[in-house]
């Protein structure tokens, strides 16, 4: 058998480190994956690659190389015996390992199931009317949320000496089995079916939670809601939701607030909008009028000679920003001209006599408007 090169194969120097020749083969295996890489040949130097990391990436395996060289008949070293993918001693267990050189590290990471975790988020939605939208205000809620047992401490078992090591795994929660795959056999490390990961077994469950550990429980939380929220505006309250696992942290509780209206005013943003009915005399005349704000009432100054439609700003009478900040928005007045729909005889007279005072006027502006179309 001719002597192969590992350190070639892998780009690396003789005297590299076992952190070099490890960057260097998932950088390489990356590029080379069959699942990744269709190009020909691909597959074959994929093969390459491991059978060089499974000498170098083992202590024992890599001086008994660097003395004999891939010759050596008794080392082990290629071909469809020797080869055994990513279960060599360099720390890489199985398919787990080629997700956790193409994902860094997120197969890895996952292992132990007994690290601490944050508990699972969850979203309310709170229904709040207007003026508790536009004003801000505190709500009480209760929320149904996983807890951890009382009674047992979260390890489900009906006491201490109820939790034991697991037979399969020793406590490790993790266990290598031989497999056959397209790229010989190899050793691939999976979760233990014993105990689930935990290492650990119970053998009498606690009574209260089932086994499970945690248990379902309401509790009350109080939400100081800021002034401006709007329909669809979600609120995070952090570690607020379930409790954690593992002694991690709760999870957060996100509140999606659904305000109601009101009959008159609008929103528009953090600007109010809100219309406001004239009569003929104020809008010809001019006038001072006591207008409603979401803070009370304002006085608004009719200019005379006001058409329907007439916006006026109020500026700074909208609503502030729930973000925080000092600006507030403004309420924009729209004037609205309303004809009456019935009179009395005096003020039927009264129109009239306007009617033969403006005559000219209504002939000269009715011409102006017909002049827009004709040629």
């Amino acid at each position: 058998m001719p002597n192969k090169d590992y350190y070639a194969t892998l780009g690396v120097d003789k005297n590299a480190s076992a952190d070099e020749i490890k960057r260097a083969y998932r950088k390489l295996a990356k590029q080379y994956h069959p699942d990744v890489n269709k190009e020909p040949g691909a597959e074959a130097k994929f093969k390459e690659i491991n059978e060089a990391y499974d000498v170098l990436g083992d202590e024992q395996k890599k001086a008994r190389y660097d003395q004999f060289g891939s010759a050596d008949p008794n080392a082990g070293f290629g071909g469809a015996e020797g080869f055994s993918g990513f279960g060599g001693a360099g720390g890489f267990g199985g398919f787990d390992d080629i997700l956790n050189a193409f994902f860094g590290g997120g197969a890895r990471s996952s292992r132990n199931s007994n690290q601490p975790r944050q508990g699972d988020d969850v979203e309310k939605a709170l229904n709040i009317t207007f003026d508790e939208a536009v004003h801000g205000c505190k709500k009480r809620i209760r929320l149904a949320a996983d807890e951890e047992c009382i009674q047992c401490g979260g390890t489900g078992a009906a006491s201490k000496s109820d939790v034991k090591t697991c037979d399969k795994c020793k406590g490790q929660g993790r266990v290598f089995i031989r497999q056959q795959t397209i790229f010989g056999s190899s050793t691939v490390q999976t979760t233990c079916p014993d105990c689930g990961g935990k290492g650990k077994v119970i053998t009498k469950k606690c009574p209260y939670c089932s086994g499970t550990g945690r248990i379902r429980t309401t509790k009350d939380i109080e939400i100081n809601i800021p002034a401006g929220v709007q329909t669809g505006m979600t609120m995070r309250l952090a570690e607020k939701g379930p409790a954690g696992y593992n002694g991690g942290p709760n999870g957060d509780l996100y509140i999606k607030f659904v305000c109601g209206e009101h009959k008159e005013f609008k929103r528009d943003g953090l600007n109010i909008l809100l219309e406001v009915p004239i009569t003929f005399t104020q809008a010809a005349l001019g006038d001072e009028i006591k207008v409603p704000t979401i803070d009370g009432d304002e006085t608004l100054k009719i200019p005379a000679g006001t058409q329907t439609g007439t916006q006026i700003k109020l500026k700074g009478k909208g609503t502030k920003n729930p973000k925080g900040g000092m600006s507030k928005g403004d309420q924009i007045v729209t004037l609205k001209v309303v004809t009456p729909t019935s009179l009395s005889q005096e003020e039927r007279k009264l129109f009239e006599q306007l009617g033969n005072v403006t005559t000219e006027k209504k002939k000269s502006f009715w011409d102006k408007f017909i002049s827009n179309f004709k040629n």
